[in-house]
């Protein structure tokens, strides 16, 4: 399991997100499925490092997801996972990057993010 960086804390909740299909606006307060989405509204517009299948990691704001645990990520930079045959170089800036669920590895969020807003 990754180790989080620095000023990274592991976001290490089960939200639910890949569980059956189905519509939760209809949920209680205190059902798991209101807690999960309460959890991923206080990580709107939070900085956050997503590790890749492939050994990408990419770093940026979290926009959005879906029931797929497809995430959405703006101002996202891509960083290479530094192999024998190249080193690791500067971040390559994507923009507004769509992340594929099934091939998220881990997800950190940053612990300065969480205490103050990144847009207004």
């Amino acid at each position: 399991e990754p180790v989080p960086g620095p000023g990274m804390e592991a976001l290490r909740e089960e939200n639910g997100c890949c569980g059956p299909a189905g519509d939760s606006d209809g949920d209680a307060p205190d059902s798991p499925c209101a807690h999960a989405r309460h959890k991923l509204q206080t990580l709107l517009n939070k900085n956050m490092r997503i590790r890749m299948t492939d050994g990408r990691t990419l770093v940026g704001c979290f926009l959005c997801t879906d029931r797929d645990c497809n995430v959405i990520l703006g101002s996202a930079q891509e960083y290479l996972k530094a192999s024998d045959s190249f080193a690791a170089s500067e971040p390559r800036v994507l923009g507004l990057a769509m992340v594929p669920g099934h091939h998220i590895v881990s997800i950190e969020v940053e612990l300065e993010s969480l205490s103050r807003p990144q847009y207004l």
